[in-house]
This record gives C-alpha cells, sequence and structure tokens, in this order.
C-alpha cells in the first residue's frame, strides 16, 4: 500500500513540477516584455532602482503566470523530493528560450536546439538517479532537521554571503557583473526551498487534523518564505531588465540548482544512502544538462544551421588542404561573389609578388 502510494505522489510531483516550469518559463518572457515597453516609454528602468514595472499589465501578467508556477512547484515538492523537483526547473529554460525564439526575436540556432534535446536527457538522467531523501512527515521532525549544526552553518553562510552581495557588491557592481544578481536570487532561493518543502508538510499535517497553527515553526516559515521570494523577484527583475533574458535563465538555473542541491543534502542526509552509480549518474546527468544550457545560450548570435553544414563544411575542407577557391566556385554562388573575387585577387598578388613580377606592386 505504502507502495503504491508513493508511486501516486511521484507521478504527482512530476505533473506538478512540470506544468511549473510552463508556467515559469513563460513569466520570464511576459516579465521581459513588460520592462522593454516601460524603456521605449521613458520610465525609470527597474535596474536602475524604478518600479514603474508595477503600472505595466505585462509584468503583471509575468508575475501572476510565475506565481502559477511557484505554487505548482510548492506543491510538487509536498509530493515528491527536492532532487526530483528542482531538475525538472531546467524545461523552464527550455521554455524560455523557445517563446524568446518567437516573441523577443532571439533566434534558436542548431546549438540551441542540441542544448535543448541535452538539457531534456540530463533532465531525465537526474531523475531516474535522484537520491531518496530521508522521510519527514510531522512539523516536529523537520524542526529537529532545520536545527542541525550542518544546516545552521549553511543558513548562516547564506544569510551572509547575499547580506555582503547586497549592500557591498551590488551597488558598486550589479549593473555590470550578471552574477551579482542572479547568485543573490540562487542561494537565496536554496533557503526558500528549505521553507517550501516545510510548509507542504505543513499543510498536509493541516488536512490530517493536527494544530499545525499552533506550532511556531508555522510561522517561522511562512515569515522567512515571503522574505526569500520578495527578495528573489526584487533582484531577479534588476537582472532581466540589464543583461538579456537568455543569458540570465541559464545562469540563474545552474547556480540555483547547485544551491538547492547543496542545501538538500545538508538538511536531508540523502547522498549517504546511495549508490555509487546512483551518485555518478546524478552528477552526469547535472554536467549534460549544464553544457546543453551552455550551448542553448553561448551561440545564440551564430546564425548556424542544417542548411549551411554543408557549405562550412567544404569550406573548412578546402582551409584544411590548402585548395584555392575556384572562379567557378565564386561565381556559382552569388551571395559571395563579392568575398570570393577578393579573395582572388589577393591570391593573385600573392602569387605575383612570389613570383617577382613587377605588376603585383
Amino acid at each position: 500500500m505504502s507502495e503504491t502510494r508513493g508511486r501516486y505522489d511521484f507521478i504527482i510531483g512530476l505533473v506538478l513540477a512540470m506544468s511549473s516550469s510552463i508556467f515559469i518559463g513563460g513569466s520570464f518572457i511576459l516579465k521581459k516584455k513588460g520592462l522593454l515597453r516601460l524603456a521605449r516609454k521613458g520610465s525609470m528602468r527597474a535596474g536602475q532602482g524604478g518600479h514603474a514595472y508595477l503600472k505595466e499589465w505585462l509584468w503583471w501578467a509575468g508575475l501572476l503566470s510565475m506565481g502559477a508556477g511557484e505554487v505548482a512547484n510548492f506543491a510538487a515538492y509536498a509530493f515528491a523530493p527536492a532532487t526530483l523537483v528542482t531538475p525538472l526547473g531546467a524545461l523552464s529554460v527550455l521554455v524560455s528560450a523557445i517563446l524568446s525564439s518567437f516573441f523577443l526575436n532571439e533566434k534558436l540556432n542548431l546549438h540551441g536546439k542540441i542544448g535543448c534535446l541535452l538539457s531534456i536527457l540530463g533532465s531525465t538522467v537526474m531523475v531516474i538517479h535522484a537520491p531518496q531523501e530521508e522521510e519527514v512527515e510531522t512539523l516536529n521532525e523537520m524542526s529537529h532537521k532545520l536545527g542541525d549544526p550542518g544546516f545552521v552553518v549553511f543558513a548562516t553562510l547564506v544569510v551572509i554571503v547575499s547580506l555582503i552581495l547586497i549592500v557591498v557588491v551590488g551597488p558598486r557592481h550589479g549593473q555590470t557583473n550578471i552574477l551579482v544578481y542572479i547568485t543573490i536570487c540562487s542561494v537565496i532561493g536554496a533557503l526558500s526551498v528549505s521553507c517550501v518543502k516545510g510548509l507542504g508538510i505543513s499543510i498536509k499535517e493541516f488536512f490530517a487534523g493536527k494544530p499545525v497553527l499552533k506550532h511556531p515553526l508555522f510561522w517561522i516559515l511562512l515569515l522567512s518564505l515571503i522574505v526569500c521570494v520578495s527578495t528573489q523577484i526584487n533582484y531577479l527583475n534588476r537582472a532581466l531588465d540589464i543583461f538579456n533574458t537568455s543569458i540570465v535563465t541559464p545562469i540563474y538555473y545552474v547556480i540555483f540548482t547547485t544551491s538547492v542541491l547543496t542545501c538538500s543534502a545538508i538538511l536531508f542526509k540523502e547522498w549517504q544512502h546511495m549508490a555509487a552509480d546512483d551518485i555518478i549518474g546524478t552528477f552526469s546527468g547535472f554536467l549534460t544538462i549544464i553544457v546543453g544550457i551552455f550551448l542553448l545560450h553561448a551561440f545564440k548570435d551564430v546564425n548556424f544551421t542544417l542548411a549551411n553544414l554543408p557549405l562550412s563544411l567544404r569550406k573548412d575542407d578546402r582551409a584544411a588542404n590548402g585548395t584555392l577557391l575556384s572562379t567557378y566556385d565564386c561565381f556559382n554562388h552569388e551571395e559571395e561573389s563579392s568575398a570570393c573575387l577578393g579573395e582572388l585577387q589577393s591570391t593573385e598578388s600573392l602569387s605575383a609578388r612570389r613570383n617577382g613580377s613587377l605588376s603585383a606592386f
């Protein structure tokens, strides 16, 4: 019975996580379009501390979409372990990349398509080899986990690093270094996931008829979640306003996922009971996702498709073999004729100088 229930919870968590990725991926596009509209109107940009986006309906649509995604994500954490739900956040990167190509004129080339495929494969591998966290069914057990010295040290370091980035580093380098604002969102997001997990347990206990509202941990987790999410929204808006969506989204995913996996491993001690093949599989899947995301966005400005692949290979072969372009090759492709003529003239000039011909000068 418990095995059937666990499989049922797994399916629910998986569906909710995938739905969350779709909503969140779309929210990036809506928010970016709203911020771009404000920039065209001449309003003070969010990256400069402005809050004019609060009057833009597209931004609110993006916020509602992200809210729906976070609710689905919230519910997914209640049914499935964090190491299953978090890697599926890569799907939001794919959704964002695909929608960006349609609505933000950010082209998805061959590298991007390969990156999408690798991200999906990496997510699948991580789901298969995801570690199983220790069972935590009550707030009292969650309280004991949160009081573990290892997690206390981790949470303290996260808070200190975040405050340094917000107070010291952000005002100086936030406008030029993309890692500043995204790191703030990501490391605080690790704590927000822990709060979500605890609140998910609280909701289960509430429907079971237990006096959850009288437990102080419930209110601590709720208040901490509000502070963490508010901070994430603020600095994510700044990063999206200053930098390209296709850059912000993958970097945010990589740092956020790394932070969550680290936090989950420390909080639930899930890696202690994993087999060696599962550990290798988990890291391999995560690295595959990172490579896929890198391909998806690092070469986004390179116009490289399957259509021009044979032509590129021919050029590479000619360059490798030291052969010269023939007159037929030049005039056979009209769009490249001017470049080819220049190359032929340069070649003739070089040949004349080598043969001592005065006409080269």
